[in-house]
């Protein structure tokens, strides 16, 4: 006789099943599940790595915390983060749609912003991914700046990969 214990989703109680030697029935028994509080796990190195190089590029572009929150509520694109009226609202520096462009898809590969995608398929639209959520998280007011040497680090890994 061989007992299996498995956890059912749909009533949170653990379900023990009994085979019978020689037999093909199964008799089931509910047993209550002990509660218990939800275990958060602790970020992976690789989570912690990609939080590192998200809050350090987030840091040396020229996007404000305005510009995240607002593209956590609605999706932008490119020509409307570079219009005149967003310009010093979004960015510390004026930028054309173009060098906007490159810095999104550098968001992207980063896996802080992502492509929005419709009935169609991919748009020229960006969100926040959940991880650029996480990065923006402890920052209130205003994103810290970078100091010249984690500016060089982050120009070097954006624009010399392999180095």
């Amino acid at each position: 006789m061989r007992t299996i214990t498995r956890l059912s989703a749909t009533t949170n109680a653990r379900v023990k099943r009994l085979s019978i030697s020689g037999g093909t029935s199964f008799r089931e028994r509910v047993v209550p599940a002990i509660a218990s509080p939800p275990i958060s796990p602790a970020p992976s190195p690789q989570r912690q790595r990609a939080m590192r190089r998200a809050r350090q590029a987030m840091r040396c572009l020229p996007f404000r915390l305005a510009f995240y929150r607002e593209i956590d509520g609605q999706a932008m694109s490119s020509l409307q983060i570079a219009a005149p009226a967003n310009a010093g609202r979004l960015s510390r520096t004026p930028l054309s749609a173009n060098h906007t462009e490159d810095l999104l898809i550098w968001l992207i590969r980063l896996g802080v912003l992502r492509r929005e995608v419709d009935g169609q398929g991919l748009t020229e639209r960006v969100r926040l991914t959940p991880l650029g959520r996480d990065s923006i998280a402890d920052w209130r007011d205003t994103i810290p700046p970078a100091g010249p040497l984690t500016r060089l680090s982050h120009w070097l890994r954006q624009h010399r990969p392999r180095l």
